[in-house]
């Protein structure tokens, strides 16, 4: 059957849950396309070449109804696989489910509502505010992202035939089924790269490398990290950011404040993740206790796991058990241990690759592109 993904914004923002899913789907010897919007100046990161993409400029309302239009007449699954509840996803999904009866699944990698204060956010303007959130150009009420939507997308998920997600928190909150945020552990090989020679293509060479290959942002803990670098004091210790944040300038805000100790690699591609990855010593996950890192799953552990690195993590959500004593954990927003966790692996570095060799293992039977076809199957076998 061929599968229509749905994804909400093609400059990231549930791109990668995409791909990812496209993977396991095309695995199972569907037909797959990924249609979406992109609210942003370029697609990121690039989808891969063999992926078939329909991308159509997203915009606020009432200019994104248009586009809405032209994407539901592009839809023509025989299932739809819309990627979080989004209007922009999960809102379309539902409108051409209603046209065509097209059964219809909703994957929930993230909690999107705890950017905006969770159960507790509430839209309560006076009537002259709410004229100005619905008028005006630049009005809050134009954005098809404002947390009102969300809202209305959560209370509509039940109307999904099926429910992925990816976290016991998500799963507590929507039902539906686990399925990990898995990794490609072919393409993510370290018997196929050669660290020292990664190191010196990126210009690490000199440098014992401690990687964040993600977005940055307030909650992600990097900060902790860049304060234990700074008590070790250690001139060859280097936090390298790879891609960073879509979002806002907190990459500029973290090199002002830390720029002896950070190095910041471009975006790339996906396909040339695993070299980059190769060029780490440790790979770190440093999350802040908060909800929105409780409700997700960090694509960063399995690349980490899967690339056979040593993974310095925090214990908030699911990591500890994702990791199942492969890493090594700390608290959350504890410099003072991360900085013992950084002197204990390079103290005894063959243990710590050894732990990095057990994470791969790990990897690849619970949460390889493998694993997470074992969950699909029988999942799309009910519509096939």
């Amino acid at each position: 059957m061929k599968v229509s993904i749905l994804t909400p914004n093609f400059s990231k923002g549930g791109v990668d849950r995409a791909y990812l899913l496209a993977q396991v789907l095309k695995k199972l010897n569907h037909e797959v396309e990924i249609l979406g919007f992109l609210f942003g100046e370029k697609i990121y990161p690039e989808p891969p070449p063999d992926l078939p993409i329909v991308c159509l400029p997203g915009s606020n309302y009432p200019k994104f109804f248009k586009s809405v239009g032209e994407l539901l007449d592009r839809i023509d699954g025989d299932l739809i696989y819309a990627v979080k509840p989004k209007p922009a996803s999960f809102g379309v999904g539902l409108l051409k489910k209603l046209r065509s009866r097209t059964p219809i699944f909703l994957d929930v990698d993230d909690w999107e509502l705890s950017w905006a204060g969770g159960d507790e956010a509430r839209y309560r303007p006076e009537l002259k505010q709410f004229g100005r959130d619905l008028l005006k150009p630049d009005g809050a009420l134009r954005s098809p992202d404002h947390f009102l939507y969300l809202q209305w997308m959560e209370r509509l998920a039940n109307n999904a035939d099926e429910i992925t997600i990816d976290t016991n928190f998500l799963q507590k909150r929507f039902g539906g089924t686990y399925l990990p945020n898995g990794k490609d552990t072919d393409m993510f090989d370290p018997s196929q790269f050669d660290p020292a020679e990664s190191r010196r293509k990126y210009g690490l060479s000199q440098y014992r490398v401690l990687m964040f290959p993600g977005a940055s942002r307030p909650h992600k803990g990097l900060e902790d990290v860049l304060v234990a670098i700074e008590q070790l004091n250690q001139p060859d210790l280097r936090l390298v950011i790879v891609g960073g944040s879509p979002y806002d300038d907190y990459d500029r805000q973290l090199i002002e404040t830390w720029s002896k100790w950070v190095i910041k690699l471009p975006p790339a591609p996906f396909w040339q993740m695993p070299e980059i990855m190769a060029a780490a010593h440790v790979v770190v996950v440093p999350q802040r206790n908060t909800v929105t890192a409780q409700a997700q799953f960090p694509i960063k552990l399995t690349e980490g796991m899967s690339m056979a690195k040593p993974i310095l993590a925090t214990r908030v959500g699911d990591i500890p058990e994702i990791l199942a004593g492969t890493g090594f954990l700390v608290e959350p927003e504890s410099p003072d241990q991360i900085a013992i966790a950084i002197q204990e692996i390079f103290q005894d570095w063959d243990a710590a690759q050894a732990r990095g060799i057990e994470a791969r293992e790990r990897c690849l039977k619970h949460y390889s592109v493998d694993a997470m076809t074992s969950i699909v199957q029988p999942l799309i076998a009910q519509f096939c």
